[in-house]
């Protein structure tokens, strides 16, 4: 990709930079978030499922010191990805594998990872309208809906190593969808809605849950992103700002 068609942006209140396409999918706060919410120590090794540019690869790494492995299927975001873990000096931490979940890497073996997250696609295309770039479009849109998911999830699920967790962020209006497909798979499944405000629905959720045990799902209580003027607040400006941990 042209140099002018890139930008470089600062996240995680300059503790992350990062060069992404100025067209199509950007980074935004659902990367920051789900990062946050993967309790992971320096010891651990973490897959980030879709990784694109890096961003939550990056910040889940500057915070808790783990290993990242990000698997990414366009050629293009995975140039840019290792350009970024240069630019952080993260490189000896986090690497970037092409792939997809069908034909992954053979280096990728199951049950070897103490968390998986996720970010995946969300948006059916055979119901909505895809974008005209190419990697928002793939970013974004699942080719066959449902059956997609169902991949994202079985992937995520043989990968993660016993007592391991899988993290997803994900719409709160397809919640069912989802925790129809980690049932029977994850225990102790914990739903975590981001609140817009206190008197609006949440639009994400990030939900959690851990391999190899069986207990029945919790709603947590949740955040809430903005205060009554439309500012982000104080509890999501620690996350988002400060690199602050989302425990729940």
């Amino acid at each position: 990709m042209e140099q002018e068609n890139l930008s470089l942006d600062a996240i995680l209140g300059g503790r992350v930079r990062l060069y992404q396409p100025t067209q199509g999918y950007r980074v935004a706060i659902d990367p920051i978030f789900l990062s946050a919410s993967i309790l992971a120590t320096e010891h651990d090794t973490v897959l980030d499922l879709g990784s694109g540019v890096g961003a939550a690869s990056f910040c889940l790494a500057q915070r808790t010191g783990c290993r990242v492995v990000g698997l990414e299927v366009q050629r293009e975001m995975i140039r840019l990805a290792v350009q970024n873990a240069q630019l952080n000096e993260l490189s000896g931490r986090v690497e970037f594998l092409h792939g997809n979940l069908m034909t992954p890497p053979p280096r990728l073996a199951p049950s070897t990872f103490s968390h998986v997250m996720a970010n995946p696609p969300y948006f059916n295309r055979q119901a909505n309208t895809a974008s005209s770039s190419i990697n928002k479009s793939t970013s974004n849109m699942l080719d066959q809906g449902p059956k997609d998911l169902k991949a994202w999830v079985q992937f995520a699920c043989l990968m993660v190593r016993p007592q391991g967790t899988v993290t997803f962020v994900f719409p709160a209006e397809s919640i069912d969808l989802l925790l129809h497909l980690l049932h029977g798979k994850l225990g102790h499944i914990k739903i975590f809605p981001l609140w817009i405000s206190d008197n609006r629905s949440a639009n994400r959720v990030i939900i959690r849950g851990i391999k190899g045990l069986q207990g029945s799902s919790q709603l947590c209580h949740g955040l809430n992103l903005h205060d009554c003027s439309g500012k982000f607040t104080q509890e999501a400006e620690a996350i988002l700002r400060h690199g602050q941990a989302l425990e729940f």
